[in-house]
């Protein structure tokens, strides 16, 4: 542990390095207090559904641990929202041009810069505790075929930055409340045709909007169709 402190109230910790901060946050839940991990890097970083998320020195790796009283289930989405629109403030703030793809994927230049993996526990139909993480590509590159679908800030705007400094307006961003019109704000790709990969297979459609609670209205076959997070992943 490279150092522990409060930050408004907030307990905060950073590492050199951890396995997924994610992991780290769940493990303190049981202790019932907010907490946000940082680490310089993570080895084994994780995205939705499972998926890797490269995770070198250059980038900002954050959760954040979170405890409620009385938030319905229904309204979870927003936890989502809020997440992803401090990515983006904290982007426009050095001078980026983010857009979120729906749901919590935020890009610039066609390009995914930042990964956002959210995992909540619930006491029936009450979220009860959410653990956000973050990761933010702040310098260097990519090679491969990374290269054709990720990119850092270094990368978009032609300059290195301080990964230290980002990470601190990320917190800052972070801990605002938001409301729905401001991640509405930041929604891109309505009115292309996608790839669907849904639960039962795959289709192409076109993005028409998201709704209030964050539900995507796609247009397939002629249909309009409304999908959640948890039944379909968009390929541009």
């Amino acid at each position: 542990m490279k150092y522990k402190y409060e930050d408004n109230g907030i307990q905060r910790v950073h590492f050199e390095e951890l396995p997924s901060t994610n992991d780290y946050a769940k493990e303190k839940r049981a202790e019932k207090k907010p907490l946000i991990i940082t680490a310089k890097r993570q080895s084994k970083g994780r995205g939705t559904k499972g998926r890797s998320f490269v995770s070198k020195d250059g980038g900002v790796y954050l959760s954040a641990l979170r405890f409620y009283e009385d938030f319905p289930a229904k309204h979870g989405f927003q936890i989502m929202a809020n997440a992803a629109v401090a990515v983006c403030e904290t982007l426009r703030r050095y001078g980026l041009s983010p857009v979120i793809k729906w749901a919590n994927d935020v890009f610039v230049d066609d390009k995914k810069i930042c990964g956002i993996l959210i995992e909540n526990t619930f006491a029936g139909e009450y979220v009860q505790s959410s653990v956000v993480g973050i990761g933010l590509n702040v310098n260097g590159g990519f090679e491969g075929e990374l290269k054709e679908i990720a990119t850092s800030m270094q990368e978009r705007a032609g300059k290195r930055f301080s990964v230290e400094q980002v990470r601190e307006t990320l917190i800052e961003e972070l801990v605002k409340e938001r409301n729905m019109q401001e991640y509405l704000a930041y929604i891109g790709y309505m009115g292309r045709e996608v790839l669907l990969l849904l639960n039962n297979g795959e289709a192409r459609g076109k993005l028409l909007s998201v709704d209030e609670e964050g539900g995507l209205l796609v247009q397939i076959d002629g249909e309009t169709k409304r999908l959640t997070s948890a039944e379909v992943s968009i390929r541009l």
